[in-house]
């Protein structure tokens, strides 16, 4: 079994598994690091959140399927943890969506969320999205499960979260009737994006069944329920796409105040904890048994 194929077998056991979920999303090596070593058991890239971080430009279809492949392969081999991979419409045709799942697999990635926006797509929590008809949908998603098999028969796997957006433009009942259609066809993972009350958030949970995500986002449509209240109506994975990366921003830009004023930001790590944070000790435990000066 190659380690990628490990990996999405332990995100299965984690989605077979009675406990909730709670997945904060990371966007580089050091924040899928921080995630792990907080004794969180999987992470999502987050594709707001590269794009931010990486381009310092809006998730608004912007980044490329390279510089997402890039980043991925950076955070997989951070961690040891399962990651998800933010896939967002596949880059292209169907023959795209497929060889952006190939890709991700061969990043490292435990799984891959595709969505059915129209491209190119934007956060979802933002105007001026468009989705593409349920055809294009089901067929975008037909590529990524053909993609899925092809991986199997080389002892591979992949976990699929079928992403869709059709809230906000056509509606819950459309995108109700997509997510019931997305489980039927094979998706692992079903995410309805932005459902704007409990009480929406419940239909989705026992109207379409299967394995359910919520996203969390701070200040975002959705309400934010604490992850009992979210399993209590359903969902079984809370991810939580921009905490990490508003947190980040936040304290940065708050430390470039304190050092404009002359001053040392109130909450920063000892240089010590920093160090311990990258990897410095077992840096130089290895050289120092590689060298033999043990």
């Amino acid at each position: 079994m190659t380690g990628q194929s490990t990996e999405a077998a332990r995100l299965r056991q984690l989605l077979e598994a009675p406990e909730f979920i709670i997945m904060p999303c990371c966007f580089d090596g050091i924040s899928a690091k921080l995630i792990q070593q907080c004794g969180y058991s999987l992470t999502f890239m987050s594709g707001f959140a590269v794009s931010a971080a990486r381009l310092g430009l809006p998730d608004t279809g912007l980044i490329s399927y390279a510089e997402m492949l890039d980043q991925g392969r950076n955070i997989c081999s951070a961690v040891d943890i399962p990651v998800i991979g933010d896939g967002d419409t596949g880059y292209g045709n169907t023959v795209n969506v497929k060889r952006t799942v190939h890709g991700y697999i061969q990043a490292g990635f435990a799984g891959i969320m595709i969505e059915d926006q129209r491209s190119p797509k934007r956060c979802g929590h933002t105007i001026g999205k468009e989705v593409v008809d349920r055809e294009e949908a089901l067929l975008r998603l037909r590529a990524v499960i053909e993609a899925r098999d092809e991986a199997r028969d080389r002892g591979e796997d992949v976990v699929i979260v079928a992403r869709t957006d059709a809230r906000d433009t056509h509606g819950l009942s459309e995108a109700i009737e997509r997510a019931k259609l997305f489980v039927d066809i094979g998706a692992d993972i079903i995410f309805i994006e932005s459902p704007v009350s409990e009480q929406e958030m419940h239909r989705i949970c026992v109207e379409v069944g299967g394995c359910q995500m919520a996203n969390i986002v701070e200040y975002g449509k959705t309400p934010v329920l604490p992850p009992e209240s979210l399993k209590e109506i359903g969902y079984k994975i809370a991810a939580y796409p921009l905490t990490l990366l508003s947190s980040a921003v936040y304290a940065m830009r708050d430390a470039l105040h304190c050092i404009r004023e002359g001053k040392m930001p109130g909450r920063i790590l000892d240089f010590t904890e920093l160090q311990a944070v990258v990897g410095f000790p077992e840096y130089d435990e290895t050289l120092r048994r590689l060298e033999g000066k043990e």
